[in-house]
């Protein structure tokens, strides 16, 4: 496979073996490597942060390993995206992946196609391996376009990495013109997109991808989604820096196979029932369960 691969680890060394096994297979002649440092106050994580650097030393095939390991903790929301700038900094496309998204080995060729394919289409900002339509099938293709930028599992460019902004700068005069309105489709999805982006810029939540999300809603961007899911996340619960919970109807989502040659949309416009869908399940879900838990902490801190 002549596309980069970047592979992004931390402190699970049992996830990362089982993608290195998966790039094994499809064997990428570079991997970009993307690794914080453990956190001083985590004294474990040194052991499986070396357990972790010490499995990228087992790639045999015939492949350039370019490493990058922070000295000091970065956090992900840092971490990651100035990775990704080490990244861009020295090639035109990549394939990234974390260390707990497991891929379909389709995934592989179905992003290497579509990076050709819409190498210089300016209205695509990524591909992504992820479905969580849940079965719905949304249209006859191989794939649709949608606003969300599913990142478990994914591909872009420069051209498109290009705009990102960890600072957020835009977001003021976005949420002071209340442009979200001419992006979104109701006043409930304004409502809830206006609260995590502004926590997300005020670093309450700490998430690179919420930031990924408005940079590409900047540009109008699409995202690249397949009709089958080619990408499992294994990294829920106990090390997780997000998907902690084991209740999320996505852990470990099955994967299927993408078929070929790949049957494209005729025209470049989104599937408003799949982002709706989305919308719904993915996203509010993910509000409520926020609230439940905090709801929880309260009534826990009031028995004290």
């Amino acid at each position: 496979m002549k596309t980069p691969v970047v592979l992004i680890i931390f402190r699970r060394p049992d996830k990362t073996l089982q993608v290195v096994e998966k790039l094994r297979q499809v064997k990428p002649s570079k991997i970009f490597v993307i690794c914080d440092a453990p956190r001083p106050e985590k004294p474990d994580e040194y052991e499986k942060c070396e357990k972790s650097r010490a499995i990228i030393d087992t790639v045999d095939w015939d492949c350039e390993v370019i490493k990058n390991y922070a000295d000091t903790n970065l956090g992900s929301f840092r971490r990651i995206p100035t990775g990704l700038d080490w990244v861009f900094n020295q090639v035109e496309e990549a394939i990234i992946l974390e260390d707990d998204c497991l891929p379909d080995i389709t995934f592989f060729q179905f992003c290497e196609e579509l990076l050709e394919y819409y190498k210089n289409d300016q209205r695509i900002m990524a591909i992504s391996g992820d479905n969580f339509q849940l079965g719905h099938q949304r249209t006859h293709d191989s794939y649709y376009f949608s606003r969300y930028t599913h990142s478990w599992g994914w591909a872009t460019w420069k051209r498109a990495w290009k705009h990102f902004d960890l600072e957020m700068k835009a977001w003021p005069e976005v949420r002071d013109k209340q442009l979200l309105r001419l992006i979104l489709d109701s006043d409930r999805d304004v409502k809830y997109w206006n609260s995590i982006l502004q926590d997300t810029y005020e670093s309450k939540i700490k998430a690179w991808d919420y930031r990924w999300t408005f940079a590409t809603w900047l540009q109008n961007g699409l995202t690249i989604l397949p009709n089958v899911n080619l990408i499992s996340n294994i990294g829920f619960g106990e090390g997780a820096t997000h998907t902690v919970s084991s209740k999320n109807p996505f852990i470990n989502l099955p994967t299927q196979s993408m078929n070929f040659p790949l049957q494209h949309p005729q025209f470049v416009i989104r599937e408003r029932m799949a982002d709706k869908f989305t919308q719904d399940s993915v996203f509010h879900a993910t509000l409520k369960n926020r609230l439940i838990r905090k709801l929880k902490n309260i009534v826990k801190a009031y028995e004290l």
